[in-house]
């Protein structure tokens, strides 16, 4: 088994900011990170302490949104600071963290 030292970022942000395709056209084109997962929730608040939910009869919508990726610690570095430049992400948070393979 071997170890790689990896850096999980979570970038968290709402579909009305409507950037969500954006941001993975860069990750997956530009940054070219080795995977890539988004998340939509169903409920959720920010630091306005607007609660943000969703039911069945729901026409517009306003969820919460994580994407998430990991990398190499440099490359994801690297990326973070792009992101923010381009994109002004209020919410980026990443934590550094080992991954297992055979």
């Amino acid at each position: 088994m071997v170890k790689h030292e990896v850096t999980l970022v979570r970038i968290y942000l709402r579909e009305s900011e409507h950037i969500l395709g954006k941001i993975v056209d860069y990750l997956h084109d530009k940054a070219k990170v080795r995977g890539m997962t988004v998340l939509r929730a169903v409920e959720g608040f920010s630091e306005n302490g607007k609660l943000r939910t969703s039911f069945l009869v729901d026409l517009s919508l306003d969820l919460p949104l994580i994407i998430e990726f990991y990398e190499e610690p440099n490359k994801a570095e690297v990326i973070i600071t792009e992101l923010l430049n381009e994109f002004h992400l209020p919410h980026i948070v990443s934590s550094s963290m080992w991954v297992c393979s055979l």
